[in-house]
C-alpha cells in the first residue's frame, strides 16, 4: 500500500482561522427560500412560516453568516419590495431565473430567520441596476438608530433596534455579461468606489466586499480584480472570488483534484491584491471573500428545460436541485481543505447554496428535510477546524490529470485550537488506499478523540427522498497514534477528519 508523510509545522501559522469562512448562501433562485427555508404550512413551520426542521439542520451545518439575497437576483432586486405589510408588498418577475418573486420574505424574514439559525446576516447590494442613493437607503433602513423616516419606518415594521448588519457585498458577478447591469471593471470600480465612500459616511465600520471575478476562467480574470482594486483599494476590505467544479468529459481524475485550481485561484488573487497594494503605496492588506463555491453540474442545468417564454413564470420552480454522491462530497471536502490551508487571506465564505439549490441540505414540500453527503465535511469541519491552520508538508505520490497536471494523491490540512488540533485528509486515488503517516508529537495532542469518514464501495452512491441515509459520516477505525505519529489508512475517494487533544 503507497505510504504518505506529512509533517505539520508549528513554527509559522497559515493563519487565524475566520469563523466566517463557514458561511452560505440564501438567494431567491428555484427553491431556495419558497418551500426550502419557508414554507408556512409545513408541520414544523414556526409563526413566520419558517421550517424549523431545516433550521434545526442549518444550526447542525454550523452556518456563521449567511450572503443573501443573490447572487444574480440582487442586479435586479428592489429591497423596498420585501418590507412593510405582506399584503401589500409587489409581486415581480424576477428576470435572473425567469421566476415570479412574491416577495413574501424580504428583509425582515431573513433577519428572524437569521437569529434562529444562530448565523449573521451578509447582505448583498444591487449595483447592477441601481446605485449609491438606493445602497444608502438600503443602509439607513438596516442598521442606523431610529430618527430619520426609513429607520422610523424599519421600527413601524416591528423592528425597532435595526439589524446590525456588518458585511456588505458590492452587487454580485459584475464582470459576467449575463449580469444585470453588467459592465466594465472601469465603470464598475468607479461605482463600487463611489457606493462605499457613501456607505462609509453613513457607518464607517462596515466591512465591504467588492466583485471580483465569478470564475478563474473569465477572460477578464487579473485584470479585472487589477482596474477595480485601483479604484477600491482604500474603500473596502475584501475582493470576491467565485468557483465551481464539475467533471467534464468524464475526466474523473481532474474531478477529484478540483481544489488545486482552487488553491491557484486563491493565489493568483492575492498576489493581484498585493501587487496593488505594492502600486498606492498602501500599508492595507485586502483580503478574498470566497462568497461562492460549491460542486455544481451545470452542464445538467442547462441540458434541462431552463425556464424561458413571456407566459411562463413559474413560483419557486425545481431549478438546480444536484443530487450529490460520495465523491461530490470528497470534492467538496478537498475544496474546504483549500480554503483552510489559505487562511491568511480567505477570511470569509460561503457555500452556495443552503437549501434544495445545490445544497447540503434538501427537503420535499409537506414531507421531510434530508442531509446530501456535502453536508457531512462541511458541518464536521465547522465544528472542528478552530484556532490556527498549520502549514503542512506532503510527501505523497501523484496522479496524472488533464487540467491540474500531476496531482498528490492525498490533500491535507491541520488546524489547532490550543490544546486541541484536528487533520482533514482526501484520498484523491480511484482505486487504492492510503497510508497516511502524520507527526503529531509537536501539536502537543496525544491522543485521538474522533474520527470521520465519507467513502464507499460505490463512489456513486448518495443521499435521495427514498434513501436518506445512504451515505453517511463513520468513523475510521484504522486510525491511531503511537510515538507522537498518526498513522490512518485511507480507502479511496474518501474524506477523513481526525479529532486530537492533549492529555
Amino acid at each position: 500500500m503507497p505510504e504518505v508523510r506529512i509533517t505539520a509545522s508549528t513554527a509559522a501559522p497559515v493563519g487565524a482561522i475566520d469563523r466566517r469562512v463557514f458561511g452560505s448562501f440564501v438567494e431567491h433562485l428555484g427553491r431556495c427560500v419558497y418551500d426550502g427555508i419557508h414554507e408556512p404550512g409545513h408541520p414544523t413551520a414556526d409563526e413566520q412560516g419558517f421550517r424549523q426542521d431545516v433550521i434545526d439542520l442549518v444550526r447542525e451545518l454550523g452556518v456563521t453568516t449567511v450572503r443573501y439575497p443573490g447572487g444574480n437576483f440582487v442586479s435586479g432586486y428592489r429591497w423596498e419590495d420585501g418590507v412593510g405589510p405582506k399584503d401589500e408588498r409587489p409581486v415581480r418577475r424576477d428576470l435572473a431565473w425567469h421566476s415570479t418573486e412574491t416577495n413574501q420574505v424580504g428583509l425582515h424574514e431573513f433577519a428572524h430567520w437569521n437569529a434562529k439559525a444562530g448565523s449573521e446576516p451578509m447582505l448583498a447590494i444591487n449595483l447592477g441596476t441601481r446605485g449609491e442613493l438606493e445602497a444608502l437607503d438600503l443602509l439607513e433602513y438596516t442598521n442606523l438608530p431610529t430618527g430619520s423616516t426609513l429607520s422610523d419606518r424599519r421600527a413601524a415594521n416591528g423592528s425597532p433596534e435595526g439589524f446590525g448588519v456588518r458585511m456588505w457585498c458590492l452587487g454580485n458577478e459584475m464582470d459576467g455579461p449575463w449580469q444585470l447591469g453588467h459592465r466594465s471593471a472601469e465603470d464598475y470600480g468607479k461605482l463600487a468606489s463611489r457606493t462605499a465612500k457613501a456607505l462609509r459616511q453613513m457607518q464607517p465600520d462596515l466591512e465591504l466586499v467588492a466583485c471580483g471575478s465569478s470564475g478563474r476562467g473569465m477572460p477578464t480574470f487579473g485584470s479585472w480584480e487589477r482596474t477595480v482594486l485601483l479604484h477600491t483599494y482604500d474603500d473596502v476590505d475584501f475582493i470576491s472570488a467565485h468557483a465551481y467544479y464539475q467533471p467534464t468529459g468524464g475526466d474523473l481524475d481532474s474531478f477529484l483534484a478540483s481544489a488545486i485550481d482552487m488553491d491557484r485561484f486563491i493565489e493568483s488573487v492575492a498576489a493581484t491584491a498585493d501587487a496593488v497594494k505594492a502600486e498606492l503605496k498602501s500599508d492595507k492588506t485586502i483580503f478574498v471573500s470566497f462568497d461562492e463555491w460549491n460542486v455544481w453540474y451545470q452542464d445538467r442545468y442547462h441540458d434541462q428545460d431552463i425556464v424561458t417564454g413571456q407566459d411562463n413564470w413559474p413560483i419557486a420552480p425545481r431549478l438546480l436541485e444536484d443530487v450529490y454522491t460520495v465523491m461530490d462530497a470528497v470534492v467538496f471536502g478537498s475544496l474546504m481543505i483549500s480554503l483552510l490551508k489559505h487562511a491568511d487571506r480567505v477570511k470569509a465564505a460561503s457555500l452556495a447554496q443552503l437549501v434544495n439549490v445545490i445544497a447540503p441540505i434538501m427537503t420535499e414540500p409537506g414531507g421531510p428535510a434530508w442531509r446530501q453527503t456535502t453536508f457531512y465535511p462541511f458541518a464536521i469541519t465547522a465544528r472542528l477546524a478552530r484556532g490556527e491552520a498549520l502549514r503542512v508538508e506532503i510527501d505523497a505520490p501523484t496522479v496524472p490529470t488533464e487540467k491540474h497536471g500531476d496531482a498528490p494523491v492525498v490533500d491535507a490540512v491541520v488546524t489547532r485550537d490550543g490544546g486541541e488540533a484536528a487533520a482533514f485528509l482526501v484520498n484523491r486515488h480511484r482505486s487504492e488506499p492510503m497510508t497516511v503517516r502524520i507527526r503529531v508529537d509537536g501539536l502537543g495532542s496525544a491522543r485521538i478523540t474522533e474520527t470521520h469518514q465519507i467513502a464507499d464501495d460505490d463512489p456513486d452512491a448518495a443521499n435521495t427522498l427514498e434513501d436518506q441515509e445512504r451515505v453517511t459520516a463513520r468513523p475510521n477505525e484504522s486510525a491511531a497514534i503511537e510515538d507522537g505519529v498518526l498513522t490512518v489508512t485511507l480507502p479511496p475517494v474518501s474524506w477523513t477528519a481526525i479529532g486530537l487533544a492533549g492529555d
